[in-house]
């Protein structure tokens, strides 16, 4: 029945547009914020907590940021053809020119949205208005590219033309632009190492979108749900309060080492790993590992990921031979 299939199909599109963060980015936000944190487990931190869920919640920021400089580059080439028409000596193809481009289905879609609209004034994201020079650069990169010129060969498309068109806009013009990457990281350092979760998430929108894909399709929730949220502060509370413990058991398997060679970073992974197998039962221990070990991979030195694997190691089979690894459920292990 048509009924059902709607049903199903509106289950799924709830489960993709929730997922917007997943647990990895929360831990590489706490990885940072216990890495900047310079008092002791017993200081007061609920001033680190909050930077903590701000610099997740500002996450939504980049977001809109950059979903929002399609809609000003589409402003900015209905200007450009406003232009155009209004010269004195404005030729044949200025007073007739192609529409394709501002008439694009998707982009239309995007600047009907009211909900969009409505998140990017209560998030006061307006950069593009303040610095508009970076819509210019996009615009005239996206108009001199063989992509543009390609789509532009004919003056009518369809629905999937047109979100073909944006997607690879996308993917090969904005999401790659150095100068914007460089605007971005002046704008908020934190937002570097959310731009390819953001960016990600953008392209899988755009990519699965359709032509009747309600408003609030492009205005997904941040957090799965509730519960990752309470990861990222229970994660960052329980590494600070156990940091005396975690130290002394980490210091115990590095003997050999001398605690100046040892990354800061890597260290705070170790933190970080050590707490979770410790203290989050329903996290498989291998899930745990793998994740931080994905994490040093990208953060830390090359070698990293072999250290802090064989400290974890070692502790786990301990944890197991002293029955106090303490994992709810099968497989967890």
């Amino acid at each position: 029945m048509p009924f059902e299939n709607e049903l199903i199909f509106d289950f799924n599109f709830f489960k993709f547009i929730v997922i917007m963060l997943n647990r990895r980015h929360i831990r590489v936000k706490v990885m940072q914020t216990l890495y900047a944190f310079k008092g002791s487990e017993s200081d007061d931190f609920s001033k680190d907590q909050k930077f903590l869920l701000f610099s997740i919640d500002n996450m939504y920021n980049l977001y809109l940021l950059q979903l929002s400089l399609l809609l000003e580059v589409k402003k900015r080439a209905e200007s450009d053809l406003q232009k155009k028409q209004n010269k004195i000596l404005a030729t044949t193809e200025d007073k007739n020119p192609n529409l394709k481009f501002v008439n694009n289905e998707l982009l239309n879609l995007l600047s009907e949205n009211h909900q969009l609209k409505n998140l990017i004034e209560v998030h006061n994201i307006n950069n593009w208005k303040l610095d508009d020079e970076y819509v210019d650069i996009i615009f005239k990169e996206i108009t001199s590219s063989e992509l543009y010129h390609d789509y532009m060969a004919t003056r009518v498309s369809t629905f999937k033309e047109d979100k073909q068109f944006v997607v690879d806009v996308f993917k090969d013009i904005i999401a790659p632009n150095e100068k914007l990457y460089d605007y971005i990281e002046d704008k908020n350092l934190t937002w570097l190492d959310d731009l390819p979760t953001v960016n990600t998430t953008i392209l899988k929108l755009l990519r699965k979108v359709k032509a009747t894909s309600p408003e609030t399709y492009f205005t997904p929730k941040l957090y799965k749900d509730i519960d990752d949220k309470q990861f990222a502060i229970d994660l960052f509370k329980k590494t600070l309060l156990q940091t005396s413990t975690i130290n002394k058991e980490i210091e115990l398997k590095t003997k050999n080492w001398d605690s100046d060679r040892i990354a800061n970073i890597d260290y705070s992974l170790l933190q970080m790993a050590i707490s979770e197998i410790k203290n989050f039962p329903s996290i498989p221990v291998k899930v745990t590992i793998n994740e931080y070990l994905e994490i040093a991979k990208e953060y830390s030195t090359p070698k990293s990921s072999i250290f802090i694997n064989g400290i974890l190691d070692k502790l786990v089979k301990e944890y197991e031979e002293a029955g106090t690894l303490n994992k709810v459920g099968r497989g967890l292990i």
